[in-house]
């Protein structure tokens, strides 16, 4: 089984991908959708879903499984803002007619980390760990996005 985690953005869009064979989940690519900043949250949007169908059609995964939006009082802008990304990967899973999975950030950081409140940086040590990577993935988007990939094989693992 593959599956392609996306933490979406409008600025940058994690994405990580893993497979699935028995053992323990493998990297098969993981990176940043680095979307011009200095364009409109229009051509961004198109932008993601350009670069988004590109990528779905060479990982070819099984499965998506992406962030649910999470507002604080204080970041309003930021949810709403990372909500039309987040359309975008829901429109890009729907267009690929593949399974879509939804975790909330602190169920990823939980399943993880074992802390639902993780940090950036104790989430880019726990992916390291449990991926044998040899330094912790960057930017903190990356890691972000193989978490939750990995998350979303840990629950399909026991079902």
């Amino acid at each position: 089984m593959r599956i392609l985690g996306i933490d979406p953005g409008l600025i940058r869009t994690g994405y990580g991908c893993i497979e699935c064979l028995g053992g323990a989940p493998r990297i098969v690519e993981a990176g940043v959708l680095r979307l011009t900043a200095r364009k409109s949250v229009a051509l961004r949007l198109r932008e993601l879903d350009d670069d988004l169908g590109a990528l779905i059609a060479e990982l070819k995964p099984d499965r998506i499984a992406v962030e649910q939006i999470f507002v604080h009082s204080k970041h309003v802008r930021t949810a709403i803002i990372m909500a039309h990304a987040r359309g975008v990967v829901l429109l890009a899973t729907a267009r690929a007619q593949l399974p879509l999975a939804e975790y909330t950030p602190a169920s990823i950081k939980s399943a993880v980390s074992s802390n639902g409140q993780a940090t950036k940086r104790q989430m880019q040590l726990a992916v390291a760990a449990q991926c044998g990577l040899s330094k912790p993935p960057s930017p903190p988007d990356v890691a972000d996005a193989i978490a939750i990939a990995l998350t979303d094989a840990r629950r399909a693992l026991r079902r």
